[in-house]
């Protein structure tokens, strides 16, 4: 069955305390025993995501955390874990047990998690949970909005075990949606009905056997559902399959390693990019990537880089970003540069050790992801650019592609 990659899904992250009710809510919200359920405090350790189909939301990722309040002897790993799941988060929703409320406990927790999601501009659902084991629970879910200054932001309660409330979350949730959610294109307008558009497409070590990666399988099936023709080739194969054409290509795309080899092949009035730099505005900012590429020519033999890989692959002899990046900048600038790599969620937090990041075309993360990373190198003013864009400038064309 085909499936929506995990990255172009809505990410819904729940957070709350210990035993506050999310995992019961995921299965009850979805009807599916999704997450483990357990009195037990810290049931839920790592982040446990779920990808799955909702009635007016589509293809969704929900994610269920670690309690914020898990004091046991991993309690402040599995916390970390929790923060940066807000990385990919698109809605969150922060449980509260309607107990606790009852109690007159403190929520100085609620409201450090509030302020934390409010300042990374994650849309945030509160709901007062478990309202089956208390008496007036619209009298409590007044409370906890005072008590939370909930102003400006959407509460609701629900019971999980009676499902009242649950036809409420569903209704508010799609009202939550980022105003751009869904509406990139990875070609954008490079490419329209009728173009011919040849794809260039190396496979050496570091290309999966028996299949291509995902931005050529995404790109591919955008440009068939606009309407394009396709041409697809290798490097090597490249000026035969232009010269089967009986006009030049409206668009030429490579992996930006081939640049070198493809841009003196371009046809005069074809378009040249890269997949990595379609995913640079597909996924991230462009013109600030393009601004970064402007500091490569800043570095130095004592420059420290940070490589910023999305996926965790076993790295190939040909690895484009540990081994070809590297050796470029380090021919063009210096053998002791210090280049570090990081994978997957790694990213570190303090980024102003570094004079320069350079991150992969994150097509295993969301948009919301990237530009998260983005702004936080933004905010420590540290420059930042994409794979392609750091090719296309290291080839000297990064003026000559199209973006």
């Amino acid at each position: 069955m085909q499936q929506t990659p995990r990255a172009e899904r809505l990410h819904i992250v729940l957070y709350g305390r210990c035993n506050s009710g999310k995992s019961t809510l995921i299965n009850s919200w979805t009807g599916q025993d999704i997450a483990l359920v357990s009195d037990t405090p810290g049931t839920t350790t790592d982040p446990v995501a779920k990808a799955i189909e909702l009635q007016h939301l589509g293809a969704c990722v929900i994610i269920d955390t670690a309690g914020y309040d898990d004091g046991s002897g991993l309690g402040e790993q599995r916390v970390t874990r929790s923060l940066r799941s807000m990385e990919q988060a698109h809605i969150a929703l922060l449980l509260v047990a309607a107990p606790l409320v009852a109690r007159g406990e403190d929520l100085g927790l609620e409201r450090a998690w509030l302020q934390e999601l409010k300042g990374r501009k994650i849309a945030t659902l509160v709901v007062l949970s478990q309202t089956d084991r208390v008496e007036q629970p619209e009298v409590l879910l007044a409370e906890l909005s005072t008590r939370l200054g909930l102003s400006d932001m959407q509460a609701l309660a629900l019971s999980a075990h009676t499902r009242e409330g649950i036809s409420q979350l569903k209704d508010a949730l799609p009202r939550m949606l980022p105003e751009d959610f869904g509406s990139q294109t990875i070609t954008r307008g490079l490419a329209e009905r009728g173009d011919v558009v040849v794809l260039v497409m190396p496979q050496d070590q570091s290309a999966p056997k028996g299949r291509l990666i995902l931005p050529q399988v995404q790109t591919t099936r955008e440009l068939l559902d606009k309407g394009c023709t396709i041409v697809s080739c290798t490097p090597d194969t490249l000026a035969h399959s232009l010269a089967s054409l009986a006009v030049p290509p409206r668009l030429i795309i490579t992996d930006s390693q081939a640049f070198p080899s493809v841009y003196p092949l371009k046809p005069e009035g074809s378009l040249l990019t890269s997949f990595s730099v379609l995913f640079a505005a597909y996924k991230g900012d462009i013109d600030l990537f393009v601004e970064g590429a402007r500091a490569i020519e800043r570095l130095t033999d004592q420059s420290r880089v940070l490589i910023a890989e999305a996926c965790t692959h076993a790295p190939a002899s040909e690895d484009i970003g540990r081994a070809k990046i590297p050796a470029l900048l380090r021919k063009r600038y210096g053998q002791s540069m210090t280049i570090e790599v990081v994978s997957g969620m790694d990213y570190p937090e303090d980024l102003g050790q570094y004079d320069l990041i350079i991150h992969c075309g994150a097509c295993m993360f969301n948009r919301a992801h990237v530009l998260r990373r983005i702004a936080r190198a933004s905010n420590q003013q540290v420059p930042i650019t994409n794979y392609g864009i750091c090719l296309a400038y290291l080839t000297g064309i990064l003026d000559k592609i199209s973006y």
